[in-house]
């Protein structure tokens, strides 16, 4: 039996430790500038996320979900999109992609995963096209960059929009390009818990379209880009000062952090090899950003419980698909096993840059004792 040992699934006090006295200077520049909505520390923040991505636009938002939403709602001021379209989405998503669709009145269309990658098969992708399909929505699942190059191709031939869903793959990269960089827009999230996260809610679009940027950031601000004038029917989802500075330096340290994940993910698949548990593939090690590290296991729910006995925190992500939440009961019926397997076998082991070597090593040991039980 193995021994025990505290291993937090992410501990983000220490995470944000490492930085808290740039985090609190931060914080301190804002406070002292008396000005905290739409204001410098944005407008910098913005342009310097742009630049990491590799596009032309960022544009601040409150969150993930508003991110994706105002693209989508852009999309319809723009005249591209109407009420009843559908968007391809993938079937084993968190519910936040299939919110940004709904709540546009645009309908999600769910389609099930690559079985290696857990991220969107071109194949079905291109089945599910039908006569009112006007987007294809690839999330980077768990940070891993979806096959962009086959969907690329697809939404091409078939006039489609992309709107990458990169709440969880910030840092991911392919041949020089990174995750926001690859359809016609984007949207990421920075809850605390991200890869880049803020200290508290936080999101952002990024784009190399200059008009969809411009009614994004109108959107966002009521449907105003001038004061009190208001040609469109927007909402309030800015991206506050203070969130914006802090993920100024938290920014500074993405690469870094990154390569600590992809260090941890190296040692988890050469050290769990061969434990009865189903270890995730990556297409290739910059293509994945390792925001979550997630295998299978057919006893998953034993197997949480013999890792807790251990200290070792898990969690799942995610319990039920959203095809299957009250949420969706028009989607009930659709007929989607892999995704489901998938949501009954998934769990999340710990991952985060400040795991250090010996709790990495404790995981690994804890889950070949797993097997050495069975």
């Amino acid at each position: 039996m193995a021994a025990v040992m505290d291993v937090p699934f992410l501990s983000l006090h220490d995470v944000n430790a490492r930085h808290a006295d740039e985090l609190k200077a931060a914080a301190a520049r804002v406070i002292d500038s008396g000005w905290y909505i739409l204001g410098d520390e944005l407008a910098a923040f913005e342009k310097e996320f742009a630049a990491y991505c590799g596009v032309r636009h960022a544009v601040g938002t409150g969150n993930g979900l508003d991110a994706l939403s105002l693209v989508l709602r852009a999309w319809k001021e723009m005249g591209e999109l109407t009420d009843g379209d559908e968007v391809i989405v993938p079937a084993n998503t968190f519910i936040a992609s299939f919110l940004a669709v709904s709540e546009n009145g645009l309908h999600p269309v769910p389609v099930e995963p690559d079985p290696v990658t857990f991220t969107l098969d071109p194949a079905r992708v291109e089945a599910a096209i039908g006569p009112r399909t006007r987007v294809i929505m690839p999330v980077h699942l768990y940070g891993q960059l979806a096959d962009m190059a086959s969907l690329a191709e697809i939404a091409g031939r078939h006039g489609l929009l992309m709107l990458e869903d990169a709440a969880q793959a910030h840092g991911a990269r392919l041949a020089g390009t990174r995750a926001g960089a690859f359809g016609h827009a984007a949207g990421f999230s920075f809850f605390p818990t991200k890869n880049l996260g803020a200290l508290g809610d936080g999101g952002a679009v990024v784009t190399d379209d200059d008009q969809l940027a411009t009614y994004v950031a109108a959107l966002r601000n009521y449907g105003s880009e001038v004061k009190y004038d208001h040609p469109m029917r927007g909402i309030n989802s800015r991206l506050d000062e203070i969130h914006a500075a802090m993920l100024r330096v938290k920014l500074r340290y993405l690469d870094a952090d990154t390569a600590r994940r992809r260090d941890i993910a190296m040692a988890y698949r050469l050290g769990i090899a061969n434990a009865g548990i189903i270890l995730p593939a990556a297409t290739s090690e910059e293509a994945h950003a390792w925001h979550l590290f997630v295998v299978r296991c057919a006893w998953r729910d034993d197997l949480q419980r013999h890792l807790g006995a251990l200290g070792v925190q898990t969690q799942v992500h995610y319990p039920v698909p959203p095809h299957r939440q009250a949420a969706y009961p028009e989607l009930a019926g659709l007929a989607l096993p892999l995704t489901e397997q998938l949501h009954d076998e998934v769990l999340s082991l710990p991952m985060s840059p400040v795991l250090t070597d010996a709790q990495v090593a404790h995981v690994i040991a804890a889950c070949r004792a797993y097997a050495e039980a069975a």
